[in-house]
């Protein structure tokens, strides 16, 4: 068939999507609405994949850099180019397989949703790892062999999810209601919000040479440059990011908006980029360009290995996780049937649904055997298909493709890690913080003024929230002499559980769920009473 200027290019208002947009001015302005089968022109299909490449990338980068960063890999950075490297290309191999979706053969199921919706690495198991790893370098363990056995655990306990994708969703709403997963969701954006704050006052490793004190506080770095944690000048680089959120939503065109965490963090990168600390006449630059020059020009996944293994005590918040991301995911597929305009009391709903959770099981499983963190659907998309009315399944395939082209320019990932500690935390802080309001908004679906609904947010949030401002306050657990090996075990397990703000929480709510008794129901004296029909 041949190529025409329509199928290329078609008749797009450019104008709509890239103009900037007047504050507190009613728009006029009206885009065409591409439905998921839609044949999306060529340019129109990359640009919008384009975009949903940057709404996502953002969030997809931090919990692999992060946990490289932070728990395992400190200053070997080719190893936190890797990991960044690896979860941008997992992350576009499945998102393209979510959106087409195939048909598993001799079955009525299939893998994937099949309307624009795409996979990347997940937050909600970032506070696992972290303390998964931690302990296990607590106990002797080398961080690279703590991160296999993560990963190895994770591959096991993917297999919750593969199960629960063939639960009608129905029942699964019905087991775990919205106030138990607001809770998990609440429970995880506060815990990472304050992990955001710590990388915004300039992070918690050390420069070299190791133990440097400055002004009685042990430094942070920043490029060339060694500051106290929280000094000003760290603080305000990480605040820039902030400034360009808020001048984005104020006068950004839609495909702006659509790409505002990317935005503000290259402006963050810039900013830092042109700071220096002058003390006398030397000065020193926030910013080096030595991880950018010691990247290699491409790569791709498994140019680093970790020994695979199993971490007993990491397995029940690892389930935890995997039952919020499936509840996460149903919720995600329904938001992106309304932004299709595609109606959720369909088959093709009921598939999709099955057929995504199926797609995040298996493709945690996969990312973990490809040395990456597990995968969900990403919510934050779902906005960009209401915002440039491009629901075409085209959209999601070239947003694979971007991401996977991103994933193996090496560079790409040497810019990133090249990125100051205090940037990335202003950013991250935004992120996760809007993983709480997540589970605000579910939360915000029940009803708030009933006496059983208050009383099962008090005591699960109450000890869920106390957990993460307090993180050690059940830690102390001590062995007895002569103990068995194997209680040790159990009481790490028991550790890992109650360190966990979401997995405590969410247990709370669940178990509160089921006990507490419905509401009696109030007789006003001035309310007619009904007779009592027999």
């Amino acid at each position: 068939m041949a190529l025409t200027k329509e199928k290329l290019i078609g008749d797009y208002d450019w104008g709509a999507l890239c103009l900037p947009t007047v504050p507190w001015a009613k728009s006029t302005r009206k885009m065409p609405f591409f439905a998921r089968n839609d044949e999306t022109p060529f340019l129109v299909a990359a640009v919008m994949g384009l975009q949903h490449c940057f709404a996502m990338i953002g969030g997809l980068i931090t919990p692999p850099f992060v946990v490289m960063r932070f728990s395992v890999a400190f200053t070997d950075v080719k190893l936190q180019q890797y990991a960044i490297a690896a979860s941008l290309i997992l992350s576009g191999i499945f998102s393209i397989v979510n959106c087409l979706q195939f048909k598993i053969p001799g079955t009525p199921y299939v893998l994937g949703t099949g309307v624009l919706s795409v996979l990347g690495t997940s937050f909600t198991f970032l506070p696992v790892f972290e303390n998964g790893i931690s302990a296990m370098r607590a106990d002797g363990t080398d961080a690279e062999d703590a991160y296999g056995k993560m990963l190895g655990t994770v591959m096991v306990c993917s297999f919750l999810e593969i199960f629960l994708s063939f639960i009608p969703k129905d029942k699964l709403r019905r087991m775990f209601p919205p106030i138990v997963t607001g809770v998990a969701v609440m429970c995880i954006g506060i815990g990472l919000t304050g992990t955001g704050m710590k990388y915004w006052g300039g992070g918690t490793i050390p420069p070299i040479p190791a133990g440097t004190v400055c002004g009685g506080k042990t430094c942070c770095a920043a490029g060339d440059v060694a500051l106290p944690f929280g000094s000003p000048e760290l603080v305000g680089l990480g605040f820039s990011v902030f400034v360009m959120l808020v001048l984005v939503e104020l006068f950004g065109s839609p495909m702006m908006k659509n790409c505002n965490v990317i935005i503000a963090l290259l402006f963050g990168y810039f900013v830092a980029g042109l700071s220096e600390k002058c003390v006398g006449s030397t000065c020193r630059k926030f910013v080096v360009d030595t991880n950018i020059e010691n990247a290699e020009s491409i790569t791709f996944l498994w140019v680093k290995s970790f020994k695979l293994g199993f971490y007993g005590p990491a397995v029940f918040p690892l389930l935890i996780a995997f039952l919020v991301t499936t509840l996460e995911t149903i919720g995600d597929i329904g938001a992106v049937y309304d932004a299709s305009e595609e109606s959720v009391e369909s088959e093709e709903f009921d598939k999709s649904i099955q057929g995504g959770l199926l797609s995040d099981g298996v493709c945690s499983f996969l990312a973990a055997l490809g040395t990456g963190m597990p995968n969900t659907t990403f919510s934050q998309n779902n906005g960009v298909i209401a915002l440039t009315k491009c629901a075409s399944r085209r959209a999601g395939v070239a947003c694979g493709c971007w991401l996977i082209f991103f994933g193996v320019l090496a560079k790409v990932s040497g810019i990133i890690s090249s990125i100051p500690d205090c940037v990335i935390g202003g950013m991250t802080t935004f992120l996760f913080v809007n993983v709480f309001i997540s589970g605000l908004k579910t939360v915000a679906q029940v009803d708030l003024t009933s006496r059983r609904n208050r009383m099962i947010l008090a005591i699960s949030l109450g000890v869920g929230i106390g957990v993460a401002i307090v993180p050690g306050i059940f830690a102390d657990m001590r062995a007895s002499y002569g103990t068995s090996p194997f209680f040790p075990g159990v009481r790490d397990g028991i550790v890992q559980f109650l360190s966990t703000p979401y997995c405590v929480g969410t247990v709370l709510a669940l178990l509160m769920n089921a006990i507490l008794p419905p509401d009696m129901e109030i007789l006003r004296k001035d309310a007619p009473i009904s007779e009592n029909k027999a």
